[in-house]
C-alpha cells in the first residue's frame, strides 16, 4: 500500500527580516553632492543655478565640515591638556601650598601660617584666630604695615599662653585703613592631601588636608 505524506497540517514560521542598520542623521559629502545633483535636475529652467551659486554652496559645505573637524581636534587637544595638568597637579600631594582661604589646620605642636592681603597701608593690622564655637582664641597683632602681602604666624597658644587643641580654626584679618576698620582677604598655608578632576575633565582641584576643602590649581599662589 502506498504511503502518502500529508504536510498540509504543518506550518512554518516566516524568517524575520534582518534589522536594517540605523540610518545616519549626519549629512556627509556624498549626501550633499546627491542633494546638489537633485537640485540642479529640478531647478527652474527660467532661473538656473549659476556657477557662483554652486561654488558658494560647496564653500559653505566645506566650511561646516572644516568647523566640525576643528571642534573634534580641539576637544582631543583639550583632553590631552587636562590630562597633563592633572598629572602635574599630583606632584603637589604632600606639599604645602599658599591659597586663598579663611581656615587653617593646627596640628599637634604645629602652627598656622599665611599672608594678609593689605590693599593700602595701615597703622594697625590684626589677625584673629577663632575656634569652632566662635570664640576668639588669640589675636596676632601685626602693627603698622605697608600695602601688599603681609605674612602672619600663630604658634598655637591661646590668650592665656596655653596650647590650643589641634583642629581647624577660622582666620579673620582686619586693618584700620583711612580711619575705617576693614576686613582683609587672607591666604592660608595648607598641605595638599589629594587631587581631583571635575566633571568633563575640567576644573582640576587640590584637596587640602584636615577637611579644609579644595581649591582650583590656578588659585595656588605659592608652593612652599
Amino acid at each position: 500500500m502506498a504511503i502518502v505524506n500529508d504536510y498540509s497540517s504543518l506550518t512554518t514560521t516566516p524568517k524575520l527580516a534582518t534589522a536594517t542598520a540605523a540610518k545616519s542623521t549626519s549629512l556627509g559629502q556624498a549626501d550633499f553632492l546627491k542633494l546638489m545633483t537633485t537640485q540642479m535636475t529640478h531647478q527652474d529652467p527660467s532661473s538656473p543655478m549659476t556657477n557662483g551659486d554652486f561654488i558658494t554652496q560647496m564653500a559653505q559645505f566645506g566650511t561646516v565640515s572644516g568647523i566640525q573637524s576643528l571642534q573634534s581636534s580641539f576637544a582631543s587637544f583639550a583632553s590631552s591638556i587636562t590630562d597633563s595638568q592633572a598629572l602635574e597637579a599630583t606632584s603637589l600631594v604632600g606639599r604645602r601650598v599658599s591659597a586663598p582661604g579663611t581656615q587653617g589646620l593646627l596640628a599637634v605642636g604645629g602652627t598656622i601660617t599665611g599672608d594678609v592681603n593689605l590693599s593700602a597701608s595701615s597703622p594697625d593690622v590684626k589677625v584673629q584666630v577663632i575656634d569652632a564655637t566662635g570664640s576668639v582664641v588669640q589675636t596676632v597683632d601685626l602693627g603698622a604695615q605697608a600695602t601688599g602681602s603681609v605674612p602672619f604666624s600663630w604658634d598655637g597658644t591661646n590668650s592665656k599662653g596655653v596650647m590650643a587643641s589641634p583642629g581647624v580654626y577660622k582666620i579673620a584679618a582686619t586693618a584700620t585703613i583711612a580711619g575705617n576698620n576693614t576686613v582683609l582677604a587672607t591666604d592660608i598655608n595648607s598641605q595638599v592631601d589629594s587631587v581631583s578632576v571635575g566633571a568633563g575633565g575640567t576644573g582640576i582641584k587640590v584637596n587640602l588636608a584636615g577637611g579644609l576643602g579644595s581649591v582650583n590649581v590656578n588659585q595656588i599662589k605659592q608652593i612652599l
